[in-house]
């Protein structure tokens, strides 16, 4: 098997070089050009010769516009990474019966509501990075190629940037620290999303499985891990593991605020929740809560 991995070096393409590695020959390329290849998504041609050149059973497409209030003024940008550029990796793959796999987010959905969605619930963007990742998943939904379109939230990981590692720095500067608590949903890590993706594709080309198995393995599906939690829970969760591993923190007081409290660019959704049921079913997958997750990356980001 050969595979393509777009975004090697973001936050989930970090983990996916290690998940992917063991299933067959793996390229990775970052938005730089390597050896003559294109893995920069605002390249729409040199990303479709790099894909008819290497002729990848897998690509796995890890990159993305991810700057949220950004994308409400470079709108073109935005949308030429998030859609048009998954558009083009679908109809090249399509040609010669490869598989996509592509992550969207839960910012697909308005954030109305207390309820978990799952994948056959209305979608409704309230910015336009939600609307970009909206229109790359009906992209790749329609385009005819076997694919993979997982929907995540609240990622975080070991490298790059994340929420979890902002608090971390702050609790060490900041005596005083107002975080949203009105916002719900459930951080997901990028080593779970790798390992899930493998194993997702592992099934996809199993041989006993035949075409017809993969065919019905192709689709959408909610990939976040089990529970639910604010973004203020998130980050006490975090402090008090600071605080078990006594760390020196400049922390003496956490306040609760609405999101009202902090008018940005682009709107956010309350309601972050996604139904991870049907992954769960399909592959026969436990899925396990996200606490656990959380507590690990701590441990390996204070030493």
């Amino acid at each position: 098997m050969k595979i393509l991995l777009l975004g090697k070096n973001g936050q989930l393409g970090w983990e996916l070089q290690r998940a992917l590695q063991p299933l067959g020959k793996l390229v990775a390329l970052s938005r730089h050009n390597e050896n003559g290849l294109c893995g920069d998504l605002s390249d729409l041609h040199g990303l479709a010769k790099t894909i008819e050149y290497l002729k990848p059973d897998v690509v796995v497409n890890a990159a993305a516009y991810t700057a949220v209030d950004k994308a409400e003024s470079d709108r073109e940008q935005a949308f030429l990474i998030n859609a048009r550029a998954p558009a083009v990796i679908a109809q090249a793959l399509k040609i010669h019966h490869g598989l996509l796999v592509h992550y969207s987010s839960d910012y697909v959905f308005d954030g109305t509501g207390e309820q978990a969605r799952t994948e056959l619930a209305p979608s409704n963007p309230v910015n336009y990075y939600g609307y970009t990742k909206l229109e790359g998943e009906r992209e790749v939904a329609h385009s005819g190629c076997g694919h993979f379109i997982f929907r995540t939230s609240w990622v975080y990981g070991i490298h790059g940037g994340n929420f979890a590692k902002t608090m971390i720095k702050l609790a060490r500067e900041k005596e005083k620290l107002a975080i949203v608590n009105d916002q719900i949903g459930v951080p997901t890590g990028a080593d779970l999303i790798a390992d899930i993706t493998a194993h997702a594709v592992r099934s996809y080309f199993n041989e006993a499985s035949g075409p017809a198995r993969s065919a019905l393995l192709s689709g959408l599906y909610h990939l976040v891990p089990d529970g639910e939690t604010s973004w203020l829970a998130y980050a006490n969760l975090i402090f008090d593991q600071l605080r078990a591993k006594e760390e020196a923190l400049a922390l003496k007081e956490v306040v609760p605020v609405s999101t009202a409290h902090y008018p940005m660019p682009a709107r956010r959704p309350l309601n972050s929740r996604l139904n991870n049921n049907k992954i769960k079913e399909v592959f026969n997958l436990h899925m396990p809560d996200w606490e656990p997750g959380v507590c690990r990356l701590v441990e390996e980001l204070v030493v």
